[in-house]
């Protein structure tokens, strides 16, 4: 077996030192990957509030618009039954 000596694990500890530098690198850059994701879904989820929020507004309209067509019939007599 090879005889220990101060140089020898010296030389151990400084790559297990350079190693964990990497490794903190490496999380570094993950966290900022994170952070850019966490960014990304926020404005997704504005998006879809937005999308929901027009397509109440498609509804509502169409509401509007179905009922000005019932008051247009029912004026003209084109209809049999009265719409409720």
């Amino acid at each position: 077996m090879a005889e220990v000596t101060n140089e020898l694990i010296y030389e151990v500890l400084k790559a297990v030192q350079a190693r964990l530098g990497n490794l903190e690198d490496a999380i570094r850059d993950e966290r900022g990957q994170l952070a850019a994701i966490r960014v990304d879904l926020r404005a997704v989820h504005a998006e879809i509030g937005s999308v929901k929020t027009d397509i109440s507004n498609i509804y509502q309209t169409q509401g509007a618009m179905d009922s000005r067509l019932a008051r247009i019939e029912r004026r003209l007599d084109i209809i049999d039954s009265p719409v409720s």
